[in-house]
């Protein structure tokens, strides 16, 4: 096999010496795959975007569950990308190995934790890329960078050999630039009891589009006017009665703790170089409350049954993907934050209920790329894969 040069700035840098070529024949043949830098492949380390992790781990000696099946479905697998440290934060910049360029939008942030697989996507170095999703860690970057991008039901894609995050919201995402290929992705990697259900009812939640800044929130109703005769009329009610920030909080200290759980011992024990904003995070992580999160759990019980009371089988719900646009490359680190607290009141609804979520890119306002997002019922990713290519037509508008 051909050695890769590597130059783009969406591959790490012990990145694979050759493609990992799949089977001959299969859904996915003659289909280029990157691969989150999260997922084992065998023979290779595993970094989680930090070189402190890496410099621990032995190569793996077989590869994760998706990264299996997409081999076997034809898939070669060219590269593996950069992503956050430790998948925290959603901005993409990774202060060890760089922050991917966002090629739909030069010179802002990609968007995170699976930056450098949305980058790949968007600037065609591959068909596909594999992500993972836990706060909006496909969903982000696919909105920012302009590509398709799924946050699956939780446990319908086997994440055994991936690095963990927190358990309670973790799933396998991909990233796609087109329809046929997003929903093809689907059709290989989805397990599990799917719906047969058909789309009868669309709910507006208005206290996400209330989340957007004006030329977003007016960029996605302009879209769902034109995809007015290809979706139900919609019905307008808020996601969280009590407002979405007591949500937020919830997801934020479960995955917090989880966080913890899963690296806190590694931190304490090699004291590893935590970049601007990831340090902090574990910080506050290390000191959750056993009281915090019992709180918390009891919060994420009552927010589920809401999410589950409003996406019933045959319902979608509909909300911006991102509040804004991509924030530039210089963007302070306190706005970034401050964004960061916004994206998370609209990503925790689907985290929460563990429902499926797509991301449509349907347009660009200011020049760049703007993502409308559907949230289904409990497996109706297939019904929603099914809805981006009867939407595909649509996309493309502009503000």
């Amino acid at each position: 096999m051909p050695t890769l040069s590597r130059s783009h700035t969406a591959f790490v840098p012990h990145d694979l010496t050759a493609p990992f070529r799949g089977a001959p024949d299969g859904l996915l043949a003659g289909l280029t795959a990157a691969v989150k830098d999260m997922y084992d492949i065998v023979g290779t380390r595993t970094s989680g975007g930090s070189p402190d992790w890496l410099s621990t781990c032995p190569p793996a000696s077989s590869s994760a569950a998706a990264v299996i099946k997409i081999l076997d479905a034809g898939a070669t697998v060219v590269g593996k990308t950069v992503c956050d440290e430790f998948f925290y934060s959603v901005t993409g910049a990774n202060a060890h190995y760089g922050t991917p360029a966002n090629p739909r939008a030069p010179g802002r942030l990609p968007g995170g934790s699976s930056s450098g697989s949305a980058a790949a996507t968007a600037s065609g170095a591959c068909d596909f890329a594999l992500g993972s999703d836990t706060g909006g860690s496909v969903r982000i970057p696919a909105a920012l960078c302009g590509v398709y991008g799924i946050r699956p039901t939780h446990g319908r894609i086997d994440f055994s050999g991936a690095m963990a995050m927190a358990p309670s919201f973790d799933v396998a995402g991909w990233f796609a630039s087109g329809p046929g290929v997003f929903r093809a992705v689907g059709a290989d990697l989805l397990d599990g009891p799917r719906s047969r259900d058909t789309i009868r009812n669309l709910v507006f939640l208005d206290d996400a589009f209330a989340e957007a800044d004006d030329n977003v929130a007016a960029l996605l109703r302009f879209a769902l006017d034109v995809m007015a005769d290809e979706l139900p009329r919609p019905v307008v009610d808020c996601a969280a009665p009590g407002g979405l920030d007591p949500w937020r909080e919830c997801f934020r200290i479960i995955q917090a703790r989880e966080v913890w759980i899963n690296y806190g011992g590694f931190i304490e024990r090699h004291h590893p170089k935590l970049g601007p904003g990831i340090r902090e995070r574990m910080e506050i992580a290390a000191r959750i409350s056993d009281r915090d999160v019992e709180s918390a759990r009891g919060g994420q019980t009552r927010a589920c049954e809401r999410i589950r009371s409003l996406a019933q089988p045959g319902t979608i719900l509909c909300l911006p993907t991102a509040p804004s646009i991509s924030p530039l490359l210089a963007t302070p680190e306190q706005d970034l934050e401050s964004l960061r607290l916004r994206v998370m009141r609209l990503t925790c609804i689907a985290g929460l209920g563990g429902l499926p979520q797509i991301t449509i890119p349907v347009g660009t306002a200011s020049g760049c790329p703007i993502g409308l997002s559907f949230i289904g019922w409990t497996g109706a990713d297939e019904v929603l894969l099914d809805l981006s290519s009867s939407l595909a037509r649509h996309c493309g508008l502009q503000l």
